[in-house]
């Protein structure tokens, strides 16, 4: 690699293919996080590039009309789109769009960002209820005795016969529901930005929550983060969930008040199991690690197995609806 290259990771690797001038600049030309020949059934009429947001750009970003942001790189993942001159389409693989937005506002009009609405249903739905199980039966105590060679049994709640409430009733609220089935809940409760009705029963609006928060043994938070979201579960809302209600948080750390939680973890009226923190990463020797009643995972509710199939089945899907003119689905907001 040439030394003014390399000063300049912004510039197209010269061994790229294409970076080469006989590339066909007539066809669009798509920015994908994995290597177009790891997805199957790509429609022909696309010209594609792989960038996985650390090595140089593969193409001058000016040419890129479908960008398809890297996964879990969300500083690195918005850096070339000022760059992006001619781009029609922006595809995260997160159902969140908070980290990309501020750059989004920035584009040219017409712009069309889309979220991966589904592609991480089954996997965050399985971690919340990992959440659920693990913290109610005690299983993190269980593991600090396996470590220790001690034999330490107990009492501790079932999941059974529980009241169980889903803040932010989407694709992933759902998928959570689909998994509390067969615990034999008492009941599930269900709110969202708009009421609704589903097989299942009422979707209620989120002023009823404060009527709903008391009725509720767990609490799983599975918001967007939005300014109507940000610090939504305070010190009013922790006050409200009944005394020893789990709080489960799958959404967005700053969906929580994080001193309003220590509060209540503090003096054990409620527990809580957090996959998502503010600040975050959670650095060490925040009082939120050793607070106590709280299990806390590095935000891995997307991160697994599922992830990797259900992404390509979304890019084929959308690349072959871009290349034929056809409406995208998931789109979330269009730039204007």
């Amino acid at each position: 690699m040439s030394a003014d290259h390399s000063d300049n990771p912004d510039k197209p690797h010269p061994d790229s293919p294409l970076s080469d001038p006989l590339s066909d600049a007539s066809r669009p030309l798509a920015w994908l996080p994995f290597p177009a020949d790891e997805i199957d059934g790509l429609p022909d009429g696309l010209e594609y590039a792989h960038w996985d947001g650390e090595s140089d750009y593969p193409t001058d970003p000016a040419r890129c009309a479908f960008y398809c942001l890297p996964y879990m790189k969300n500083k690195e993942g918005v850096r070339p789109l000022p760059a992006m001159k001619n781009l029609s389409v922006v595809q995260t693989l997160t159902a969140g769009i908070d980290h990309v937005q501020p750059a989004i506002a920035e584009l040219p009009p017409g712009v069309r960002l889309c979220n991966a609405r589904g592609v991480h249903d089954a996997s965050t739905a399985e971690l919340a209820l990992t959440l659920i199980l693990a913290s109610l039966r005690g299983i993190p105590g269980f593991v600090r005795a396996q470590d220790a060679g001690q034999w330490k049994q107990g009492f501790r709640p079932a999941l059974a016969d529980k009241s169980v409430l889903i803040v932010g009733y989407g694709s992933i609220g759902s998928a959570i529901e689909d998994r509390l089935v067969p615990f034999e809940c008492e009941r599930v409760l269900r709110v969202a930005r708009s009421p609704r009705t589903t097989e299942r029963g009422p979707v209620h609006p989120i002023d009823d929550l404060s009527r709903l928060l008391p009725e509720a043994d767990v609490v799983v938070l599975v918001t967007p983060l939005t300014p109507a979201t940000r610090g939504l579960a305070g010190a009013d809302f922790l006050a409200r969930m009944k005394d020893g209600a789990l709080l489960v948080n799958v959404a967005r750390g700053p969906v929580v008040d994080t001193e309003a939680l220590l509060a209540e973890l503090e003096t054990g009226r409620l527990r809580a199991a957090l996959d998502v923190t503010d600040p975050e990463p959670l650095p060490a020797g925040h009082p939120l690690w050793h607070a106590p009643g709280v299990l806390i995972t590095p935000h891995v509710g997307g991160p697994s197995s599922a992830f990797l199939p259900r992404a390509k089945r979304l890019l084929r899907d959308q690349l072959r609806r871009f290349a034929a003119g056809e409406p995208l689905s998931h789109i979330v907001t269009t730039t204007g």
